[in-house]
C-alpha cells in the first residue's frame, strides 16, 4: 500500500492530557504489563554500569529512571524531549539522580554530539516521524555514538497492520500515529546496514508485535553487509 505522510500527520508531540497521565494510560493500554515489560526490556538492553546513555524523546523520564538504577556513579544519562508537560515530569522524576540530566531539544534537527555515547535508546517515538525526519534521527545517532555503541529501538516489529490481530488493527486504525503503519511496513535493518549499522540483535515482545532492536555503530565504508542478525525470545 503505497501513501504519503507529511509532518501534520505526525502525533510524536504529546501535551495536555495525554501527557499529564502518560505513565498511567500506557499502563491502561497495556493491561497493567508496562512495568513488567519495560524492566525486561531494560534487561535485553545489557547496561553497563559506566554507560553513557542517550536516551531520544525522554517523555516523563520513566526509562531513564529504570536505566540509572544499572549505572553507577560513572554512568550517565542525557535525556532529551521537546515537550515541556513531560520535560517537567522527568526532571521532577530524576531530581534525585546526579547523574540524569533532561534537556529541551528537538531530535530531528541536528545534534551536535559526537561520539559521546555508548549507547542510544530511543523508546515508541521513531514510528512518529516522517521517513526523512527519521532519517535525520538516525545520522544523529550515528555521529553521537563511540565507534561500536549501540543504537536501541524499542518500538513496533515489521509487519502488515491489516493482517494483524484485531486489538492491533483496531490500535492502528483509531489510536496511533498514521506514520505509525509506514513504519511498520519498512526493512528496518536494511535502513540501518546503508546508514552505518550491522551487527542487529532482536528481542520480540506482546507475540511479536514489539521489539527491541538492538544496531552496532561500525565504521562507514568498512564491512557491513555481512553483518548477521542475532534473534533472542522476549
Amino acid at each position: 500500500m503505497n501513501q504519503t505522510y507529511n509532518r501534520s500527520d505526525s502525533k510524536v508531540e504529546i501535551e495536555g492530557f495525554e501527557a499529564r497521565h502518560y505513565d498511567l494510560l500506557t499502563n491502561i493500554i497495556t493491561a497493567g504489563t508496562y512495568p513488567f515489560f519495560i524492566r525486561r526490556v531494560m534487561r535485553d538492553m545489557a547496561i553497563q554500569a559506566e554507560d553513557a546513555i542517550l536516551d531520544l524523546g525522554s517523555g516523563s523520564g520513566r526509562n531513564a529512571c529504570l536505566m540509572a538504577r544499572r549505572l553507577s556513579v560513572a554512568g550517565q544519562i542525557v535525556g532529551l524531549d521537546i515537550g515541556v508537560e513531560m520535560l517537567a515530569q522527568a526532571r521532577r522524576r530524576c531530581r534525585h539522580l546526579p547523574n540524569v540530566t533532561m534537556e529541551k531539544q528537538r531530535i530531528e534537527e541536528t545534534l551536535h554530539y559526537c561520539e559521546e555515547f555508548d549507547k542510544v535508546f530511543i523508546s515508541f517515538v521513531l514510528h512518529g516521524f516522517v521517513q526523512e525526519d527519521r532519517l535525520h534521527i538516525v545520522e544523529n545517532v550515528y555521529r553521537a555514538l563511540r565507534p561500536g555503541g549501540q543504537f536501541l529501538v524499542l518500538d513496533y516489529n515489521e509487519f502488515e497492520p491489516e493482517q494483524s490481530f484485531w486489538p492491533v488493527r483496531f490500535a492502528f486504525h483509531h489510536l496511533e500515529c498514521p506514520l505509525a503503519s509506514d513504519f511498520v511496513r519498512r526493512d528496518w535493518m536494511a535502513i540501518l546496514r546503508e546508514q552505518g549499522f550491522g551487527d542487529f540483535q532482536v528481542h520480540g515482545y506482546y507475540f511479536g508485535y514489539l521489539r527491541l532492536l538492538s544496531a552496532k555503530k561500525l565504521e562507514r565504508g568498512g564491512e557491513r553487509a555481512d553483518q548477521g542478525i542475532k534473534k533472542a525470545d522476549g
